[in-house]
C-alpha cells in the first residue's frame, strides 16, 4: 500500500464522519424552520416561498457552472424533487402546521432506517448485517420512547402521525431511487435542479389552492431563510453528499440522530420540552447509529 493510498483512508473517515455531524445538524434545522415559519402562515405559502428563494438561486448557479446532463439523470432529479421534496416536505410541514412539534415531527422521518434496509437487499444490493439490524430495531425502540413521552403530554393526536408518514414514504422512494440509477451529477448541480422543480411546484400547491401570500412579518422571512441557508443548502445538500459517500442504510441511520438533535434546538428556540422518556430515547438512538455505522467509519469504502 503506498504513503498516499494511506494518507487518504484517515481523510476519507474524517470526510465522511464530518458529512454526517453536518447532516444531522442540518437536517434538524429543517423541522425548527418549519416550525418557526408555520407561525406566521401556512405551510403551502412557507414552502412556496422557500423553494422560490431556493430556486433562483439554484439557477443563477447553473447559470454560472453549465453543466453538462443527460436527460436520464435530468429525469432522476426531477423524480428526486417531487418524491423527497414536494411529497416528503409538503406532509411534513403540513403536519407541523396542524399540530405536531418539530421533535415529533422529525420522529416519522427517523423510521426511514427500517423502511430502507428493508428494501436495501433486494432493490439495491446493499447488504445489511445482523448488527446493523440489531442497531435499527433499538433505534426504533428508542424512537418508540420519544413518541410516548410526546403523546404522553398530550401533544396532538395519533392520527395526524399518518401526515408525516405519507412523506417519509417518498423520502424513502427517492432514496432508493438515487442509489438505484446513481445518477452521475454533482451534488451542487443535483440540489439546484430539484429546488427548481420544487420551486414550480409549491408555488402552483399554493396557488391553486389560494394559500399564497405576502406575509408582513420580518419573523416570516427570517425563518424562509433559515430553510433556504440552513436546511436546503445544508440539510438537502449534505443528505446527497452523503448518499455519494456511503449506502442508503448507513446514510438513513443517521436520522436516528434527528429528533434528539430537533428537541434539543427546539427546547430553546421554540420553547419545546424534553421528559426523561426522551432524554432516554436520544441515549438509545445514539447507540443505534453506532452499532449501524461502525464499520462505515472503519472501512469508508465499503
Amino acid at each position: 500500500m503506498t504513503t498516499q493510498a494511506v494518507r487518504r483512508t484517515p481523510d476519507l473517515r474524517l470526510i465522511t464522519l464530518a458529512s454526517g455531524a453536518g447532516f444531522v445538524l442540518f437536517w434538524s434545522s429543517g423541522f425548527i424552520g418549519a416550525g418557526w415559519g408555520t407561525r406566521y402562515t401556512n405551510a403551502f405559502d412557507l414552502l412556496a416561498w422557500r423553494f422560490l428563494l431556493a430556486g433562483l438561486l439554484g439557477a443563477l448557479i447553473l447559470s454560472i457552472r453549465r453543466p453538462r446532463m443527460t436527460r436520464r439523470d435530468l429525469i432522476t432529479q426531477v423524480w428526486m424533487a417531487v418524491l423527497t421534496q414536494f411529497v416528503y416536505l409538503g406532509a411534513i410541514f403540513t403536519g407541523i402546521d396542524h399540530g405536531i412539534t418539530a421533535g415529533a415531527t422529525a420522529l416519522i422521518g427517523s423510521l426511514q432506517p427500517l423502511l430502507i434496509a428493508t428494501v436495501a437487499g433486494p432493490l439495491l444490493g446493499e447488504a445489511v448485517s445482523r448488527r446493523q439490524w440489531l442497531g435499527l430495531v433499538l433505534g426504533l425502540l428508542g424512537v418508540a420512547l420519544v413518541v410516548a413521552d410526546d403523546l404522553s403530554a398530550g401533544r396532538g393526536s395519533p392520527l395526524l402521525f399518518l401526515i408525516p408518514l405519507v412523506g417519509l414514504l417518498g423520502l424513502v422512494a427517492g432514496t432508493c431511487l438515487d442509489r438505484r440509477r446513481q445518477p452521475a451529477v454533482s451534488s451542487l448541480d443535483a440540489l439546484c435542479v430539484q429546488s427548481m422543480v420544487s420551486a414550480v411546484l409549491f408555488v402552483t400547491l399554493a396557488i391553486s389552492t389560494h394559500q399564497l401570500s405576502v406575509p408582513h412579518q420580518p419573523g416570516f422571512y427570517g425563518a424562509v431563510l433559515w430553510l433556504v441557508l440552513l436546511a436546503t443548502g445544508g440539510g438537502w445538500g449534505l443528505y446527497l453528499v452523503n448518499l455519494k459517500l456511503s449506502g442508503a442504510t448507513r446514510v438513513s441511520s443517521l436520522l436516528y440522530l434527528v429528533p434528539p438533535t430537533t428537541m434539543l434546538v427546539a427546547y430553546f428556540v421554540l420553547d419545546e420540552s424534553i421528559g426523561v422518556l426522551t432524554v432516554l430515547g436520544m441515549l438509545v438512538c445514539a447507540v443505534a447509529v453506532l452499532l449501524i455505522t461502525l464499520r462505515t467509519w472503519r472501512n469508508p469504502d465499503g
